[in-house]
């Protein structure tokens, strides 16, 4: 018996230490190369856009490789030095230097650690979508404007306002050699796109970054290079204590916590839709990530995060277990330490020309038709002006705040008219959503629009009603009535007025409106009149909504199908089939039996009234479970005269059933009892009655009537199909999309 270790988790018990060598000589092995080719120039990349050492970079990428890979929640995902933190990074080096940067991204990894140890990862996603988006999206705008006065030959600047100004001048002083190196590095990204798979699966931007530096080497021209001094092991070094405002030192340590927290925790999600079945623990990932901004800021490197280009394709090129991430981590040291004179060769040009095309991915198409389909394209364009010309913490504030506040806006707000329907003497007011004291102004507008002596009726569709709102419609509608007038309030929504006062106003739940609607009564010890306290209350509440339904069928009698179905109290046509006033002409008896013609002169009217009258275009017999008749009927009970008459319409049924029918077998197949067995026969025996009905055939043969069975599962509230020889579900997605 062989062990499929593909489908077991490498931890297991059940893998024994070959199987697992073996998993990761086949899976990791090959995934971890994939992953160093791609990380090795991003994290160059990243590290000159910092205006940090360009160690600095791959010493974070082997920490986030080794470290993170060891500790954080995910198995597959990579982390190392990211785009989205270049802006913060870069500033903090402005300020504070490298040194005290690296002490603050110590600081920011404690902070993780402490997020994850409060177990609050979840909590770090309650940031609305579109401010991420925002922010991504401002950040890539910055490392373009940076990095095209890189591409032109020229240094990067500290802010972008300072970019924009200075970029006219750039662009007279253009320095030919580097501008075509970046060009030559977008242009093999943007093409590579379009290139075989097989060639594909080499890395675009080390193909880019190769042919660059070769091309800079080959031609005779001076371009810039990276400067790197000494090994990599030359380049560790002790953090700083930062001098200066520790307020701002703090926030630049809780900015860079919340960025790489953030963006780990979404690379996570997608990397777990990418493999479906594994699950990220989101805490462990904070107190991985945290552990290794902890570690990459005392040996001198970058602050760290997942990254989701990298982890998505970690994951896509068969990673199984940490040990892909660990080894990417080990071969970038291996090629810091032993090739670090190939690093010095790279044009810095051809590294800008790569972050240009980064940030401008980090802006996509996709999320501006999303913001602007969601009506959150002012979020998204505000997040991104403030990060672009603020600070990145300054324009995730903004944003959070301009969402929040278009969020409580979209949540308080109610929607209220009054207009009058044409022809009558009656108007409508409508109030819809929630109505508090911050719907006054319109509320008191759109009542002022109804003349004196009208009839009125409110129709209040509001899930939250306060005392406020309460006393002002009361108030209004108390005036009419003296004046003469009547004011008819019909409460669709879940807050009603009856309880407005009773408490402290609360927020209604559209469960309880539907459990009203379609619940049963419940038995108190009570004498209130059961059927009379129901009228009440469809009349307050659901009678508006039948009105207009009601009157446009007032000359229609017409009914689109013929259902006949059992007496049961438990079996409401109407609601099983999702119908409406005018659809259905219902027939009743107990046991939904077709008598044959002669039988029975009440069902055998319906149906030719329903057939020869009404014009409907389906015949329906409904038959369900723990039905009485059929109970009575498997067990022969003498129900004496009357009932035990009707119930002998049922005998063919029953002799049916017990000669062996195969609905019968079906029913027993799908684990039915044997009375919901003899129920289901029943059905099949009624519509083998209907098709020998000679007004039912002749509908069928000069109009197309359909002639159908079903079973209604009271215990799973289920319909299920019933044939004369079989039994059948209802593909839900089918009968959903019809009506669209």
């Amino acid at each position: 018996m062989s062990t499929d270790t593909d489908s077991v988790p490498l931890t297991s018990p059940r893998v024994g230490l070959s199987a697992r060598l073996a998993s990761i000589g086949r899976n990791d092995l090959p995934a971890s190369i994939v992953v160093f080719l791609v990380a090795l120039p991003l994290s160059l990349g990243v590290a000159v856009a910092s205006g940090a050492p360009v160690a600095a970079g791959l010493i974070a990428a082997v920490v986030g490789g080794v470290v993170a890979g060891l500790l954080g929640g995910s198995a597959v995902q990579v982390s190392g030095p990211t785009a989205s933190l270049t802006v913060v990074v870069a500033e903090s080096v402005h300020h504070f230097g490298w040194a005290a940067t690296c002490f603050i991204t110590i600081g920011a990894g404690v902070l993780q650690i402490l997020f994850g140890l409060s177990r609050v990862a979840r909590a770090a996603l309650a940031i609305a979508p579109v401010v991420v988006h925002g922010m991504l999206a401002g950040i890539g705008v910055i490392i373009a404007l940076q990095q095209v006065h890189v591409l032109l030959g020229g240094s990067s600047l500290s802010s972008s306002f300072a970019s924009l100004v200075a970029l006219p001048n750039q662009l007279r002083s253009v320095h030919k050699s580097d501008l075509c190196i970046g060009l030559v590095v977008i242009v093999i990204l943007i093409a590579w796109r379009f290139v075989p798979s097989r060639i594909r699966a080499i890395p675009g931007p080390l193909v880019a970054v190769v042919a660059a530096t070769v091309l800079s080497l080959v031609v005779p021209t001076h371009v810039e290079r990276i400067v790197l001094d000494g090994s990599l092991l030359d380049s560790l070094g002790l953090p700083a204590v930062p001098s200066g405002s520790w307020m701002v030192i703090v926030l630049t340590m809780v900015t860079i916590a919340l960025i790489a927290s953030v963006e780990s925790l979404l690379s996570a999600i997608a990397v777990d839709k990418a493999r479906p079945g594994t699950r990220t623990d989101f805490d462990r990932e904070l107190i991985g990530q945290g552990s290794a901004n902890v570690v990459s800021g005392l040996l001198g490197g970058l602050p760290i995060a997942a990254v989701i280009v990298r982890s998505i394709t970690n994951a896509h090129a068969g990673a199984r277990s940490r040990a892909a991430t660990v080894l990417h981590g080990v071969w970038i040291l291996l090629f810091a330490v032993a090739l670090a004179g190939l690093v010095r060769q790279i044009p810095t040009a051809a590294l800008a020309g790569l972050l240009i095309l980064i940030g401008m991915q980090l802006i996509k198409l996709a999320h501006i038709r999303l913001a602007r389909r969601t009506g959150d394209l002012y979020v998204y364009a505000t997040t991104v002006s403030s990060v672009v010309f603020l600070n990145l913490l300054q324009g995730m504030v903004i944003g959070l705040a301009l969402a929040f506040a278009l969020l409580l806006w979209r949540v308080v707000r109610a929607t209220i008219t009054a207009e009058q329907i044409p022809g009558s003497r009656r108007w409508v007011v409508t109030i819809d959503g929630t109505c508090t004291f911050l719907a006054l102004p319109k509320l008191t507008a759109e009542l002022a629009k109804v003349p004196a002596g009208a009839d009125v009726t409110v129709e209040m569709t509001v899930d939250f009603l306060d005392h406020a709102s309460y006393e002002l419609i009361t108030d209004w509608a108390s005036r009419r009535e003296s004046d003469g007038g009547t004011v008819e309030f019909a409460e669709i929504g879940s807050a009603r007025m009856a309880t407005a006062l009773a408490g402290p106003p609360e927020r209604g739940h559209s469960r309880k409106v539907i459990d009203q609607v379609i619940g049963p009564w419940r038995r108190t010890g009570n004498r209130e009149d059961p059927i009379v306290a129901g009228i009440a209350a469809y009349h307050r509440g659901h009678a508006h909504l039948l009105r207009p339904h009601l009157d446009g069928l007032r000359h229609r009698p017409d009914a689109d199908s013929f259902f006949l179905t059992c007496a049961d109290a438990r079996i409401v046509p109407n609601v099983i089939t999702n119908s409406g006033p005018g659809d259905l002409f219902t027939v009743r008896n107990v046991g939904n039996l077709v008598p044959t013609p002669g039988g029975d002169v009440s069902v055998e009217a319906a149906l030719i009234y329903a057939l020869e009258k009404l014009d409907v275009r389906a015949v329906v017999v409904c038959g369900h479970s723990a039905c009485g008749a059929m109970d009575a009927l498997h067990r022969e009970v003498q129900a004496g005269p009357g009932l035990g008459d009707w119930l002998a319409h049922a005998r063919p049924s029953l002799e049916r059933y017990r000669l062996g029918h195969p609905v019968a077998d079906a029913a027993a197949l799908a684990g039915f009892g044997e009375v919901d067995q003899l129920g289901m026969v029943n059905v099949a025996v009624q519509l083998e009655t209907l098709h020998a009905h000679p007004i039912v055939r002749r509908g069928i043969e000069e109009r197309g009537v359909a002639v159908s069975g079903l079973f209604f599962d009271i215990a799973t509230a289920r319909v299920i199909e019933v044939t004369v020889d079989g039994i059948a579900e209802f593909d839900d997605g089918e009968i959903a999309a019809e009506p669209a």
